[in-house]
């Protein structure tokens, strides 16, 4: 269960036949496909700091380490909820942790974290994380 010191946001999402593989259930790289789906939608939707909006000022977030933990599997036509959450935020960039929960018997999918950097487009190296991007995602 997600639990820390800044909100948790939830975002649904359906398997789609291209996400299945020759075992009939979801391949493991969509899950990372899925949490970053999520986590595009909660930037605009819930922090109001969109990805575009940091493109637009010159930054962007990019995956340094991901860590998933798989305890069921999904499959054609399951719906899911993706509930993720900054772990912690600071200058160097953040962690968020998430759960893929199977929407119709509320069991947990996956959970995991996903460790992220800050880079200035312009020069592809990461970059501090500024006071106000850190104010903005500290809900």
């Amino acid at each position: 269960m997600i639990e820390n010191k800044y909100s948790v946001f939830e975002s649904e999402l359906s398997v789609r036949p291209d996400d299945i593989d020759m075992f009939n259930h979801v391949h493991n790289s969509r899950y990372l496909d899925y949490v970053l789906a999520a986590r595009y939608e909660q930037m605009d939707k819930n922090y109001g700091m969109s990805w575009e909006s940091f493109k637009e000022i010159g930054f962007g977030w990019v995956v340094t380490k991901v860590c998933i933990n798989y305890k069921r599997a999904l499959k054609l036509g399951d719906c899911m909820s993706i509930k993720t959450g900054i772990l912690e935020i600071n200058e160097k960039g953040c962690a968020v942790q998430f759960e893929i929960i199977h929407k119709k018997s509320n069991k947990v999918i996956s959970d995991g974290t996903f460790e992220y950097a800050m880079i200035d487009l312009n020069t592809g190296k990461s970059c501090k994380v500024t006071n106000d991007m850190i104010k903005a995602y500290s809900i």
